[in-house]
């Protein structure tokens, strides 16, 4: 099952991204770069396959450069190219953290902080922006929540707020209980 790979404090992640970042700038069109951004990191943690073919040494070079290129044929061409940069230079498997370090910069430009939110299933918009408004109230600053499900969880929710996290999760809490029932 595909998942979460973040890679942003990696060296070669933030030299990419930053450039990138700084490119999207000067274009001005951050918000079209980080969109595509988005839907790629999305289409990495959903595909197998994608994750295969960014990480595996298995891979050439030149095919990475080529299966990407298709994968992407509908992206901004400054985020094709990269991609093809990334795989030329084979370091397509810096891809995902490129994405976080890209929009956690963005974020930073607009003066919003990153959140993530994990709950066991999907939050419908009322209480996405009721988490939203929580977390804005807490930190005092705006919040772009970012949300994902991972059905291990089994309830409750995990927040992540830079490198606070907040676990209630019902998966956590067995095993505390787990571990206290153990040691009496």
């Amino acid at each position: 099952m595909a998942g979460k790979i973040t890679m942003a404090g990696s060296e070669v992640a933030q030299r990419y991204a930053s450039a990138f970042f700084d490119l999207a700038q000067e274009e001005g069109r951050l918000d079209a770069l980080e969109s595509d951004l988005t839907a790629i990191g999305t289409a990495i943690e959903e595909s197998d396959d994608l994750q295969a073919l960014i990480s595996s040494p298995v891979y050439s070079r030149a095919e990475k450069e080529s299966a990407i290129s298709a994968i992407l044929s509908q992206a901004d061409p400054l985020t094709r190219n990269l991609a093809a940069l990334m795989a030329a230079n084979g370091r397509l498997f810096a891809l995902p953290g490129v994405i976080v370090a890209f929009r956690e910069r963005a974020a930073q430009s607009r003066g919003e902080v990153s959140a993530e939110a994990i709950s066991a299933v999907a939050l419908n918009d009322e209480q996405q922006k009721r988490l939203r408004a929580e977390i804005e109230a807490s930190i005092g600053k705006a919040v772009n929540l970012q949300t994902r499900v991972d059905e291990k969880l089994l309830g409750g929710l995990i927040v992540k707020v830079g490198s606070k996290m907040v676990d209630s999760s019902l998966r956590t809490k067995l095993t505390r209980l787990k571990m206290a029932m153990k040691e009496a």
